[in-house]
């Protein structure tokens, strides 16, 4: 007989929610098999089994908080029955948002979230294989062309039904809907209170002409495409430019500890991406030693990964500044709240053709409001409209961008 008890999660979480078993009691499980999924505040994590045997019984309820080291489920020997299949998840619609695409609005496929190299990509292209079907030989699980070749004559397997996600407990009495607020959603509420509390938090604004821009990446995303196999958005010009503000404004990239500055040397930068469960903020780490194509893959990964429920921890911490983009769901100006300890934040927002003064003549131009949010406590005006008027003049100027990468 074996204990089932909830993993040390990470060193600030203490205790999780049950999201859901993913074997009942009378189910076989498999040594190493996910018996059950925990929510907790900054990600899901999925429990495995440590011994093979038959799910007993189950000592907490989806919805229950739990602590780490609780037992929550006994696993005993013998055979039982094999776990109900459940109905696969329905796909998500793609946001329409071409002018102003974000990690949420980005078209990313299981097979761009694959490690593969650019000629298994391309032999997978032309065979019409996704890459994620492919069963590589490398032990680190990177995809070779001769993966995809041996994949070609290989049977093609069912894929597993992913499980149906909790729906949130709820009670109606018909003329209204209780219905109690996730793990994470209780964690976003109570740290953007915090955040309000806490810091002497003020937003400067600024507009960008989208023109050049936009020129560049249409002339050069196919061939971007190409080379690189993955997407050339507005996203990786925007942490080009940040960071690029950040090594000339560093009191931007920091944070208070006591009653000391904490100057951070690195450049982990946060990516806002909207789920189903709430705001999610994965890092793009050392976003300074990327190239464009990097950065792209990075962000393409990990709006992946949090749609899919598959962010670590070590993807949601560390960040040291955050860009939001409010501009996929159509928003015009707003004003973020920063991200935790961090001292500033980045609003991006729809792009819309506005008349504009260029010169002496008026003309239709693809104009972008922006926001800087930060903590007046370390950064003075001065700095912040500074740092905001350097993000604009890199991205209406963007061949500095590229010379400077």
């Amino acid at each position: 007989m074996a204990e089932i008890r909830v993993p040390e999660l990470a060193e600030s979480i203490t205790e999780g929610t049950i999201a859901q078993w993913l074997k009942q009691p009378g189910e076989t499980v498999e040594k190493g098999e996910f018996i059950v999924e925990l929510e907790t505040d900054k990600v899901n994590v999925e429990v495995i089994s440590e011994e093979a045997g038959v799910v007993q019984e189950h000592l907490a309820a989806a919805g229950d908080t739990v602590e780490v080291g609780q037992v929550i489920a006994i696993v005993g020997a013998g055979s039982g029955a094999p776990a109900a299949s459940a109905p696969a998840a329905p796909a998500e619609a793609p946001v329409q948002q071409e002018a102003a695409p974000a990690p949420v609005a980005e078209e990313v496929g299981t097979s761009d979230r694959t490690i593969a190299s650019p000629a298994a990509r391309k032999l997978a292209r032309e065979k019409g294989i996704d890459l994620a079907a492919v069963n590589p030989v490398d032990p680190m699980g990177r995809v070779r062309a001769q993966d995809v070749e041996a994949h070609g004559t290989a049977p093609k397997a069912q894929p597993a039904a992913a499980p149906a996600p909790q729906a949130p407990v709820a009670k109606d009495d018909g003329r209204v809907t209780r219905e109690k607020m996730t793990r994470r959603r209780q964690t976003i509420a109570k740290r953007l209170l915090e955040v309000k509390q806490s810091t002497a938090m003020l937003t400067t604004f600024n507009e960008i002409d989208m023109t050049n821009v936009m020129a560049l990446r249409s002339r050069k995303k196919d061939q971007f495409f190409e080379q690189n196999d993955v997407r050339l958005g507005f996203m990786s010009f925007f942490t080009k430019a940040v960071v690029a503000a950040l090594k000339k404004y560093p009191y931007v990239n920091s944070e208070i500890d006591g009653d000391e500055i904490i100057l951070k040397n690195y450049f982990d930068i946060g990516i806002a991406v909207s789920t189903e469960g709430g705001l999610v903020v994965p890092n793009v780490v050392d976003a300074d030693r990327k190239n464009f194509a990097e950065i792209e893959a990075s962000i393409a990964e990990l709006a992946g990964k949090a749609r899919d429920n598959k962010l670590t921890i070590a993807d949601m911490t560390g960040g040291s500044f955050t860009i939001t983009n409010g501009g996929v769901f159509g928003s015009l100006m707003s004003t973020p709240i920063l991200n935790g300890t961090q001292v500033g934040i980045l609003g991006m927002h729809t792009i819309q053709k506005r008349p504009i003064a260029v010169g002496d003549n008026i003309e239709i131009r693809p104009m972008m409001y922006v926001a800087l949010s930060y903590d007046h406590r370390v950064i003075d005006g001065k700095d912040s409209v500074g740092f905001l008027k350097m993000v604009k003049d890199l991205i209406e100027n963007p061949e500095d961008l590229l010379l400077g990468s």
